[in-house]
């Protein structure tokens, strides 16, 4: 194994050779400035990273539910709990029945599962910011089908993030492109 691509950054007993310029952290909520000590580092603390990760987890689910394969397994998993609580129902009415009398005072309610929205006012498609942290749903218009930000902040945060990546990359590429300059001159064999 190699030595480390930055031995001296970040070290307790060394000033890092190479300081980064402040940036701000990705995270929705958080956006606080930091020094980083890499230069692709995007959120200020592990805490900030952790909260990412659950956001790439939850935004992955979100968008797996929208498929048609997601859509189709819910209904399934619907179904299969309506039945359960059928039977449970059944179960429970016989069990009642057979313990004590039937009390036609008090009328039995229907039990109702989840909610649903008052109002739909559109056909509309709804999507999840693509921002880590930001947990919004909008809702897409046929005007703007590709949109992927909540805000105008969001997609200016991360349009930050990806040209910063991209400037170094292009600039670590170009540095390994590049032949390497030999400091002997050429040997004229004339």
């Amino acid at each position: 194994m190699g030595p480390p691509q930055y031995p001296a950054q970040c070290s307790a007993d060394q000033e890092p050779r190479r300081r980064f310029r402040l940036r701000r952290c990705l995270l929705k909520g958080c956006e606080r400035k930091f020094r980083p000590c890499y230069p692709q580092v995007r959120f200020c603390s592990a805490g900030c990273h952790a909260a990412a990760r659950r956001w790439r987890r939850w935004h992955a689910a979100e968008q797996y539910r929208a498929s048609t394969q997601g859509k189709e397994r819910r209904r399934a998993q619907s179904q299969r709990y309506r039945e359960r609580r059928r039977q449970q129902a059944a179960t429970q009415a016989a069990s009642a029945a057979v313990t004590a009398p039937a009390d036609v005072s008090s009328p039995c309610q229907p039990q109702r599962e989840g909610q649903r929205p008052g109002q739909v006012l559109g056909n509309f498609v709804w999507r999840a910011c693509r921002r880590p942290g930001c947990y919004e749903l909008f809702a897409v218009q046929a005007r703007s089908p590709g949109q992927h930000f909540c805000s105008c902040l969001c997609r200016q945060a991360l349009r930050r993030v990806l040209d910063r990546e991209a400037h170094w990359q292009r600039r670590h590429r170009r540095r390994r492109t590049q032949p390497v300059r030999s400091s002997r001159p050429p040997c004229d064999s004339s």
